[in-house]
């Protein structure tokens, strides 16, 4: 049995004109973030709210292969905010930024137990694209996880798009992106990214062939030979890496074959 709930007090919406109003739902443990029935935007187990509940989560953590311990973390798309918390807690001493468009999904923030606005972590409401237009040499890591009804929203994917990241990143900074894989224009996506990027990226698919993760760094740091090593940084805490583990492993492979 599900149960389905939208906040009743959600402020006006900024977000793009036609947006669907984002609710949650409750299934069992489960409770997922939804713009449209078919479709889940995000989900948490209710038993422990800040592990990576989807396999795609965890290959976005990928990154901690070559940077196990950045300063800031730049991340595009709130969402239930499964990623934001899990580098809260497990990242002690990185700020965790994220840019939202849509302040309904903030307010969601409470109803998926995202922390509150502090010294290290903060939730901006911002438009993306005009945000990392405007950031120049600003973070070690950009999660790129934004979708709407569809799919990514032109101005997340568009080539000027991936060059300000290129530019918002420090040296060896890493964009992560998440991509689906069946959308018609994903090979264009990954031209768009290697027109900024080269060479010095690599893509790994999960499972299921839906999600398609995409590292792509500003510099020669998906190089080093370390990151095939799969062992468990000091930055990274015992409970963390079990749960990433498995998914290291698979990102370790592609890393080989590369």
């Amino acid at each position: 049995m599900s149960e389905v709930r939208i906040p009743p007090d959600s402020p006006p919406s900024d977000a793009p004109a036609g947006s669907p109003k984002p609710f949650f739902q409750d299934t069992g443990t489960k409770r997922t973030l939804h713009f449209t029935e078919k479709e889940i935007q995000s989900s948490m187990s209710l038993l422990n709210p800040d592990a990576l509940d989807l396999e795609y989560t965890r290959m976005m953590m990928g990154f901690v292969l070559f940077n196990p311990e950045p300063r800031r973390i730049l991340m595009v798309g709130l969402g239930g905010g499964s990623l934001p918390k899990f580098c809260h807690r497990y990242l002690p001493r990185t700020e965790v930024e994220v840019i939202e468009i849509d302040p309904e999904v903030i307010a969601l923030r409470d109803a998926f137990m995202v922390p509150p606005d502090g010294a290290r972590f903060r939730v901006i409401l911002a438009d993306a694209a005009e945000y990392l237009g405007a950031a120049d040499d600003h973070a070690d890591v950009i999660f790129l996880d934004g979708f709407g009804v569809g799919g990514i929203p032109d101005a997340l994917c568009s080539e000027d798009f991936y060059a300000d990241c290129f530019r918002a990143l420090r040296d060896d900074g890493i964009l992560v992106i998440n991509f689906h894989v069946n959308h018609p224009d994903h090979h264009e996506y990954m031209d768009r990214v290697r027109a900024s990027f080269g060479p010095s990226m690599f893509e790994v698919v999960d499972d299921d062939m839906t999600n398609s993760i995409v590292f792509a760094c500003k510099g020669d740091l998906l190089d080093d030979p370390a990151a095939t090593a799969l062992t468990r940084p000091a930055a990274i805490s015992k409970d963390a890496w079990r749960q990433l583990m498995p998914t290291l492993r698979v990102i370790g492979a592609t890393l080989v074959l590369r």
